[in-house]
C-alpha cells in the first residue's frame, strides 16, 4: 500500500535530532496492530503512549480512592497523587496550581468562564469579540451569553491567509465597550497560530480581558501562560496524549474571588445551611463533585512523557517539519486547495483541504480503505467554512509520532480518490 517511503524513516527527523521519532513510535500500542494504520487525526484526539496508560492503570489499580474525603491510606495516596498532578499540569504550561482548575473539557472550561465571569461582568450594551475561525466551543457560549445579557458579539475577520486583522481589533477596542476578547491560540481548521501576546497587550490597554482556547496549541508547541498574560487559558487532556474527560482552565488569581461557581454541590463549599451556602476559596469552588481523579493522573503522566521525549519545543520542531512537508506535497496535487497560512512556521500541525469536485466525506471514506485516518466535515467550525465559501474540508493533523512516510501514504491515497472521480 505505502510505496513512497517507509512509515518509520530516520530521514524524516534529520532536521529535529532531539526527537527520536522511531523511539517515540515504539511507545504507542496502536502501532502494534496487525493492520497498517496511518493515524492523521491527532487534532481530533491523540493516541495514548504506554506511559500514560500504565500510569492510569497503576494508580487505578493500587492507589485509588475518592479525594478530599477520607483519612485512610488509599485516600491519602489519592489526595497526594491528585495534588501532584495539578502541580505537574500547571508547571507544564507555566502556570501555578492555585490558578489551575480541572474541568471535564476545554468546552466546559469556556462555558465556566462565560457563566461565572460573563454573567457577572457583561451587560447590556457591552461587547464580546471573537474571530471567524473559532471552534463552536469558543463561539456558542459567547453567542448565548450576549443574547441573554443584551450584549453584542463582534467578529474579527480574517485575511486571505486566515490571519486575524489586528487593525480591526483596534477599531473594536477603541469603542470602549469590549469586555472580553476570546480567540483560539491555534485554529483547528486553518492551523493559524494567533499572536496571543499582542492581542492580550492591546486588549489590556483598552481595559478588556482575554480568554484563549488552547486546545490545539498545548499539544503542538511550548505554551507559557504567565508570559502570554491571558486572563483565562483553557485546554484539554485528550489532545495531549492524555485521557478524555479532563480539561484545564487557568484563571488569573485575582479574578477568582469575583466569580461565582459554575456548578454547585459537594467539595466546592465552605458551609452549607438549610437557608444558604458559602463557597470554598479560589479554584476549589469550581470543582464540584468527584473530579476526574484517574484522568488527572493520566494527564500529568502525559505532560511528563512529552518532557521525557524532548519537550514541547522538540515536538513543535518535528511537527513543523512534518507540516512543511505536507504543505509541499499537498500543494503539488492539482485540484487540492489547502486552507490557512502557506508557511508552516505560521501554522499548527494540521492541514485542512478541499478537493475540487469531491465531497470531503468521500475523500475520507476512500482513503480510510487504505488505513489512512483523517477527519472530514466542518470540524465544529461551521461559520468559518461559511466565511471561506466552502461547505467542508478534509483535515489531516499530526503528532510527535507522525512521519514523512505517513504523509506519502496520505498523498498516494488522495491519488486513488482522484482516479475514482476522474
Amino acid at each position: 500500500m505505502h510505496d513512497s517511503a517507509p512509515l518509520t524513516e530516520s530521514a524524516a527527523t534529520t532536521d529535529v535530532p532531539s526527537l527520536d521519532v522511531d523511539a517515540v513510535r515504539a511507545q504507542f500500542p496502536y502501532l502494534e496492530r496487525e493492520d497498517d494504520v496511518v493515524y492523521l487525526d491527532s487534532g481530533a484526539s491523540a493516541q495514548k503512549p504506554r506511559a500514560v496508560l500504565d500510569a492510569m492503570y497503576a494508580f487505578g489499580g493500587s492507589h485509588y480512592a475518592n479525594i478530599h474525603r477520607g483519612v485512610h491510606v488509599l485516600a491519602r495516596e489519592a489526595d497526594a497523587a491528585f495534588d501532584a498532578a495539578r502541580e505537574t499540569v500547571a508547571a507544564f504550561v507555566g502556570s501555578t496550581a492555585r490558578e489551575t482548575i480541572f474541568t471535564g473539557s476545554v468546552t466546559q472550561s469556556i462555558n465556566l468562564v462565560a457563566h461565572s465571569w460573563g454573567r457577572t461582568n457583561v451587560g447590556a450594551g457591552d461587547e464580546v469579540v471573537i474571530t471567524h475561525m473559532e471552534h463552536h466551543a469558543n463561539l456558542v457560549p459567547w453567542q448565548q451569553l450576549c443574547i441573554a445579557q443584551g450584549a453584542t458579539l463582534r467578529y474579527l475577520e480574517l485575511d486571505e491567509q486566515g490571519r486575524i486583522r489586528l487593525e480591526q481589533l483596534d477599531e473594536f477596542l477603541a469603542g470602549g465597550r469590549v469586555k472580553l476578547v476570546a480567540l483560539a491560540h491555534v485554529s483547528n481548521v486553518l492551523g493559524t497560530i494567533n499572536p496571543i501576546a499582542e492581542v492580550v497587550r492591546r486588549a489590556h490597554d483598552a481595559g478588556a480581558l482575554v480568554l484563549v482556547d488552547g486546545a490545539q496549541a498545548v499539544p503542538q508547541m511550548p505554551v507559557d501562560v504567565a508570559a502570554l498574560d491571558a486572563d483565562f487559558y483553557g485546554w484539554t487532556g485528550h489532545k495531549l496524549y492524555g485521557p478524555t474527560g479532563i480539561g484545564v482552565l487557568h484563571v488569573r488569581r485575582e479574578l477568582l474571588a469575583g466569580m461565582p461557581p459554575f456548578l454547585t454541590g459537594g467539595d466546592m463549599i465552605r458551609i452549607v445551611d438549610f437557608q444558604e451556602t458559602s463557597w470554598a476559596d479560589g479554584i476549589h469552588r469550581f470543582e464540584a463533585g468527584t473530579p476526574p481523579i484517574i484522568e488527572a493522573v493520566g494527564l500529568a503522566a502525559a505532560c511528563d512523557w512529552v518532557g521525557a521525549i524532548g519537550g514541547p519545543a522538540a515536538v513543535h520542531a518535528h511537527e513543523q517539519a512534518i507540516t512543511a512537508y505536507a504543505l509541499e506535497q499537498l500543494g503539488a496535487i492539482e485540484g487540492i486547495d489547502v486552507v490557512g497560512p502557506r508557511d508552516a512556521a505560521g501554522r499548527g500541525a494540521l492541514t485542512a483541504f478541499a478537493m475540487a469536485g469531491v465531497h470531503p466525506h468521500d475523500v475520507a471514506e476512500i482513503i480510510a480503505r487504505d488505513g489512512v485516518c483523517v477527519r472530514a466535515g466542518q470540524h465544529c467550525a461551521e461559520p468559518l467554512h461559511r466565511a471561506l465559501g466552502i461547505p467542508s474540508t478534509t483535515r489531516a493533523s499530526f503528532a510527535a509520532h507522525t512521519t514523512r512516510g505517513e504523509i506519502d501514504a496520505l498523498v498516494a491515497s488522495i491519488g486513488r480518490v482522484q482516479s475514482i472521480f476522474g
